[in-house]
């Protein structure tokens, strides 16, 4: 009766927890449907409308483009939309869960006990419908929108290649013509007038940041703008400098560090400055569409300056010259110099009024005239910069000193830029300014590429070595946490920074071909990691953060898997009662089992599909068929022998007329010690497929020593048969059970021949104790007269 009570109280007392609007008087169906309370992330339909309005509007620009420099922003604003989409569609996913398992909770429609649906539970149900439903709709709506920007990024690259085809393979006037200068002294009417209403806009800007009031605050952001740049910098780089000498190691690793900290001082400093300018302009007035446009160009052109700039003052190093990376002397880096500075200020002032020309719609001559310009300095900038190099290196070696080393690639890249520039040249002679344009643009972009990636692949090697090296402590921990010794350390270093470097190379090689002059490090990682993310990888589900939990599966399972086998083999299997053999195979048969499951582990946590590796299995199966079938068949025999053990470590065995002690069962081959303490490697299918002598199979086996003596046809026979076989009981090795005896063998002319057997406690004594009993005999024999028959004279 108690335990009644009780549970009616555990009841009512769970009821009113759950029920906690018990006060009311509502039924009891209505009391027991939950109540929603959290609140269910949306975006209104006004969001949505304006997602769609700035698509159309982006397709319009596209259609009305008439260039390839005008599709270049469209190209990045449409990127901008889908990462807006993408993080609309994101916000709303946590939402869609929650309503999904409220609605799981609820289950199915439920009815009370006169089968008629309970009213509370059903507007429950209905409302959390109608939400889901409405986000459902949104976020089909928003992958729509997506598929759509991603189809207009495709036809803008396409109609970008279009035009940039025309443009290049079109024909105009030689600069030699005198059409081709006729826009520096008789400007057309039509693009004065349309500079004109540029300098209005930009009056008009200045006005607002320059009236009466602000005037003093304008300086102020300008004169701060202008110490960021020319103090600031030097400041920034010594400061990082510090930091390097400071907190980086002395060696390589400190070198690479300072070049990048020398780059990233001039970039940062360089960000701040543009950005102060930029309030400094807009702050009272926003520029016009126009002026904006115009604006984001040139950010990215000055950015690209910068880099220029900073990489060539990174990479030369002149005022310190052992911070230098590359192999180059220190005449050649000094002749170098200049030419970045200048090339770098030619092309801000040159490209700004290209880009102002193309953006206010000029005509075709003056947008000519502009791209020849730019072509013809960048051409003559860097064809002084190889003959000034070439005429330094001539001047080294008339001087008796030895030049730098200078290496097939660096050849190349010599050779491909001298070429790029009397191509640029002899193009703009023929008339193909716009071809000689782009050239020049290729190769400040491929300058920029190479020496950013060049300087990373230098960091990142310098930091593996540093990590990895024995002597430091990043590499004394690791081998401690790994239980590795020193060459399997250089092993993982060698291929950590293989694989680094190798990934950087291609990520360098996409950014050649998605890139170019005025790009952005936004722009260029969206298209680099778009390409690297294609069907290929997609299908695969191979994503960075499956990347992550792969590497840390592969590193913490080894780690286990190393730990345990340790403790298997000091600790556990030493306390057992299995023979030495036998642990030595449960131990190899666990670190076989462990790193294959830390293989498909880590294949698990890449998130690849069984179903997509349909390829992989078709080329083992064809690649087994003909080159691996012997390898997987001594991996099939190492398991049969580590699970029937028909051998085990330890044992003595005899196969093919070799005979010696299994030191160890590996994967494809076992390892068996001679007696002159050689290693033999016999593969694993050879114990299964052949004939072989165990001898000590079962830990019980006994040695026999035979002893084969012939004597003359005049002896005693018994006084040798009570000689031979007292020695033999006399011996502490000869066992007593079985019992010694002795045959006679054979008869002769030339004598009789008597065999003496015993056995002993183990076949690896059968020598020693052989040796023992022989020379105790011949001692006898002397002793007692008798002679070993001789053999007859040949």
């Amino acid at each position: 009766m108690f335990n009644v009570l009780k549970s009616m109280i555990y009841v009512a007392f769970a009821l009113l927890v759950a029920s906690p609007g018990w006060l009311l008087a509502a039924p009891v169906a209505d009391t027991l449907a939950p109540t929603i309370t959290t609140p269910v992330i949306s975006i209104s339909d006004g969001d949505l409308l304006g997602l769609q309005n700035q698509l159309n509007i982006l397709k319009q620009q596209v259609s009305q483009a008439s260039n390839y420099t005008q599709l270049e922003s469209s190209q990045g604003l449409v990127q901008v939309l889908i990462q807006n989409i993408d993080r609309q569609s994101t916000s709303l996913l946590p939402g869609q869960e929650q309503l999904q398992a409220q609605l799981n909770v609820l289950g199915p429609v439920p009815h009370d006990e006169n089968g008629l649906v309970t009213s509370a539970i059903t507007a429950q149900r209905d409302a959390l419908g109608e939400q889901k439903n409405k986000i459902d709709s949104q976020i089909k709506t928003l992958a729509a929108l997506k598929a759509s920007a991603a189809e207009l990024i495709t036809q803008i690259a396409s109609i970008r290649r279009t035009l940039l085809e025309a443009e290049v393979t079109q024909q105009t006037n030689s600069i030699l013509h005198p059409r081709f200068w006729s826009p520096l002294f008789d400007f057309p009417a039509d693009d004065r007038r349309r500079f004109h209403s540029v300098m209005q806009q930009l009056e008009a800007t200045h006005q607002a940041a320059w009236q009466p009031g602000q005037r003093m605050f304008t300086a102020t952001l300008l004169i701060l703008s202008l110490a960021i740049w020319t103090v600031g910098r030097p400041l920034a780089n010594r400061g990082l400098a510090w930091l390097c000498f400071h907190r980086m190691p002395e060696g390589r690793l400190r070198r690479s560090s300072l070049a990048l900290a020398s780059v990233m001082a001039t970039v940062l400093t360089a960000g701040a400055a543009l950005q102060l300018l930029h309030f400094a302009a807009t702050r009272q007035l926003p520029y016009t569409p126009l002026l904006a446009e115009l604006t984001q160009y040139l950010e990215k052109l000055a950015y690209t300056c910068v880099l220029i700039t900073g990489l060539s003052r990174a990479l030369l190093s002149t005022q310190h010259p052992s911070w230098r990376l590359p192999d180059i002397s220190d005449p050649v880096a000094l002749a170098m110099e200049p030419y970045s500075r200048l090339l770098a200020s030619l092309l801000l002032v040159l490209v700004t009024l290209v880009q102002l020309s193309n953006v206010t719609g000029m005509s075709a001559e003056v947008v000519l005239f502009g791209r020849g310009i730019v072509a013809l300095v960048a051409a003559l900038v860097i064809g002084a910069l190889l003959l000034r190099v070439s005429k330094t290196r001539r001047e080294i070696i008339a001087a008796g000193e030895a030049p730098e080393g200078v290496t097939t690639f660096a050849g190349l890249i010599y050779t491909f830029a001298g070429i790029a520039v009397v191509v640029s040249l002899f193009a703009l002679l023929i008339g193909y300014v716009t071809m000689a344009r782009f050239i020049t643009y290729e190769m400040v972009w491929i300058f920029i590429i190479f020496a950013g990636f060049y300087l990373l692949t230098q960091v990142y090697q310098d930091t593996c070595d540093y990590l990895f090296s024995p002597r430091q402590a990043a590499g004394k921990a690791i081998k401690q946490l790994l239980g590795i010794g020193n060459p399997r350390l250089e092993q993982i270093c060698t291929v950590l920074s293989g694989a680094g470097r190798a990934i950087l190379l291609l990520i360098g090689v996409i950014a050649l071909f998605v890139g170019g002059v005025g790009t952005t490090l936004g722009q260029l990682v969206t298209n680099t990691v778009a390409i690297l993310g294609g069907d290929g990888l997609r299908k695969l589900n191979i994503v960075p953060d499956n990347l992550v939990n792969a590497v840390l599966a592969l590193v913490i399972g080894i780690y286990l898997i190393r730990s345990l086998r340790r403790w298997l083999d000091s600790e556990f299997l030493p306390k057992t009662e299995m023979d030495p053999g036998m642990c030595a195979s449960l131990s190899t048969l666990f670190a076989n089992i462990g790193y294959v499951s830390v293989v498909l582990l880590t294949l698990s946590s890449l998130g690849i599909k069984w179903t997509n590796l349909a390829w992989i299995v078709s080329a083992l199966s064809v690649g087994i068929g003909f080159g691996l079938q012997e390898i997987v068949k001594n991996f099939i025999s190492g398991l049969i022998l580590l699970t029937e053990r028909p051998v085990k470590v330890g044992d003595l065995i005899s196969i093919s007329g070799v005979e010696g002690d299994i030191r160890r069962i590996n994967v494809r081959a076992t390892e068996i010690q001679l007696a002159d303490r050689s290693i033999m490697i016999v593969p694993n299918s050879h114990l299964i497929s052949q004939n072989l002598r165990n001898v000590t199979l079962g830990g019980s086996a006994q040695g026999v020593v035979i002893l084969e003596l012939m004597f003359p046809l005049d002896i005693d026979p018994e006084q040798v048969q009570n000689l031979l076989y007292d020695t033999f009981t006399e011996h502490e090795s000869i066992l007593d059970k079985p019992v010694p005896f002795l045959r006679f063998s054979q008869l002769k002319p030339e004598g009789i021949t008597l065999t003496i057997t015993g056995y002993v406690g183990s076949p690896r004594t059968v020598g020693a104790i052989k040796s023992e009993l022989l020379f105790e005999i011949l001692k006898r024999l002397g002793a007692a007269g008798i002679e070993l028959a001789k053999p007859p004279a040949a």
